[in-house]
């Protein structure tokens, strides 16, 4: 991520990101700011000013830390590319998953290719097939047949009634619910992604 924010425009910071209501500049310092979350306590604290509402309180924290210079951001995402501190409220499955996909929440409204390592693509997939909130991709996808196909992984091979099929980098945008990658997708089950 670092080394695609180094080749930013001073505009492309500005640029919406594929998170709504998130600029470029918001999901950097997001993923940025995972070494150094805010304690427990402050976050619920965040949650109780939000009413309740993660995504904003998630949404503040960022907007509060992308106000910092953009080389700075880059410079934090460098200097802590192999911590494996996190915040209490989360694991290291999901922050794979998460700087995954935020990586493409940069590059692909810019429309920058970034590979997405196949490994970790296939755990990330894994992941967000297991878990439930926030984005229930085993119960919106129940009945679809999913193929990441650079990967060799799918899901829901026994009864499907329609199938999405493509490169585990678009795959993982849809289950996170992206559809930005749609394009990308092939099968039975892509009609009504837009």
């Amino acid at each position: 991520m670092a080394d695609l924010l180094d080749e930013l425009t001073d505009p492309e910071w500005e640029t919406p990101s594929l998170c709504h209501a998130w600029r470029i500049r918001d999901v950097a310092a997001h993923v940025a700011l995972t070494p150094r979350s805010p304690s427990t306590l402050d976050i619920l604290m965040a949650g109780v000013r939000a009413r309740g509402d993660l995504d904003a309180v998630n949404r503040d924290l960022a907007v509060a830390h992308a106000r910092r210079p953009e080389a700075d951001l880059a410079a934090e995402l460098r200097r802590d590319a192999d911590n494996r501190s996190k915040p209490t409220i989360t694991t290291l499955d999901n922050l794979v998953m998460d700087t995954l996909v935020h990586v493409q929440d940069i590059a692909v409204p810019l429309g920058r290719v970034v590979p997405m390592p196949p490994e970790p693509a296939r755990a990330a997939l894994d992941r967000v097939w297991r878990m439930g909130w926030p984005f229930w991709a085993r119960r919106r996808f129940r009945t679809t047949r999913l193929v990441a196909s650079d990967i060799g992984w799918t899901r829901n091979d026994e009864a499907f009634t329609a199938e999405i099929s493509g490169p585990a980098d678009a795959l993982l945008l849809l289950l996170t619910g992206r559809t930005a990658a749609a394009a990308r997708l092939t099968g039975t089950g892509t009609a009504g992604l837009a």
